[in-house]
């Protein structure tokens, strides 16, 4: 039985942080980089990867805080937008790329493989704030866990889970790919595939939620994943030289998912999103074969 005075949430974040530091240190340490670069990594990135995630959650979901602003500081209670703390982090990235005179997409490249592990283990925080669930399971044969979960007696789809898997998936591609995308690749591979990756699940994840951030009736974080995967996706399919087709294929599962996010329409979503890892799985292909 966990104590009530015990704020699972903020120990999830500080288990995610300290579990993204080590990782950070030891790919400095990897790429014999200058000293603590890992750990500057974590300290300019880290705070502001938090700042920029509540900046972002309560400019959006301002309705919750507008007759109590001062909430807004009480981030132990939930609501932190990932986006915005990839925002936020970059931007602290930014900073430290300048102090140091160091490429932008090095630190990231540094950042990338923590960021979805720590992604993997925040997303619990969400099940002990019951937040960032699906809707109701009516179906009693679904209610069981890892397909629903149960919240004060309620059962959910559990969305939280399977982004928490599907990131602890991106990692390990990720992490077993660093040395081809940072020893063969130019810097930024690592970031690139980091966005293909989790935004190609986060579309889809997303449309099921029942607590999304809006922006014109559409889900900002949905919209933002669509726009994130097109850029890595062409990035990198014109540092690869990639044939025409294959960016008719990326602009044909763009087109989808953005048309589905502005509908509403999940089968056109799983279909772009399926037309999407095609594309991501052609330009591995290309990719892999560059490298040997």
């Amino acid at each position: 039985m966990i104590p009530r005075d015990i704020n699972i949430y903020g120990l999830l974040i500080a288990l995610a942080i300290l579990v993204g530091t080590l990782l950070c240190v030891r790919e400095e340490k990897q790429r014999n980089l200058g000293k603590d670069t890992g750990l500057d990594v974590v300290l300019y990135a880290v705070p502001a990867a938090l700042i920029g995630a509540r900046i972002y959650y309560v400019v959006f979901a301002w309705y919750l805080f507008k007759e109590d602003p001062i909430s807004a500081l009480y981030i132990w209670e939930g609501g932190l937008a990932l986006y915005g703390g990839v925002i936020g982090g970059v931007l602290g990235l930014i900073f430290l790329a300048r102090k140091r005179n160091m490429s932008l997409w090095l630190l990231t490249d540094i950042a990338a493989p923590s960021m979805l592990l720590g992604q993997a283990i925040g997303r619990w925080g969400n099940y002990f704030n019951a937040e960032a669930h699906g809707s109701i399971v009516q179906s009693s044969a679904l209610k069981l866990f890892p397909i629903a979960v149960s919240l004060n007696g309620t059962w959910y789809y559990a969305t939280f889970f399977y982004e928490s898997i599907w990131n602890l998936l991106g990692f390990a591609f990720l992490y077993l790919n660093r040395r081809k995308f940072s020893t063969r690749g130019a810097a930024g591979e690592l970031t690139l595939w980091y966005f293909l990756c989790y935004s190609s699940g986060r579309m889809l994840i997303e449309m099921m939620r029942t607590d999304s951030l809006m922006l014109l009736n559409m889900r900002v974080s949905q919209l933002l994943s669509v726009v994130l995967f097109m850029f890595a996706g062409i990035l990198l399919g014109i540092r690869r030289g990639i044939p025409k087709v294959q960016f008719a294929i990326l602009a044909l599962g763009g087109a989808a998912a953005i048309t589905a996010a502005a509908t509403e329409n999940l089968p056109l979503l799983v279909g772009g999103v399926a037309i999407n890892l095609i594309f991501a799985g052609l330009l591995y292909t290309r990719y892999s074969r560059a490298a040997e």
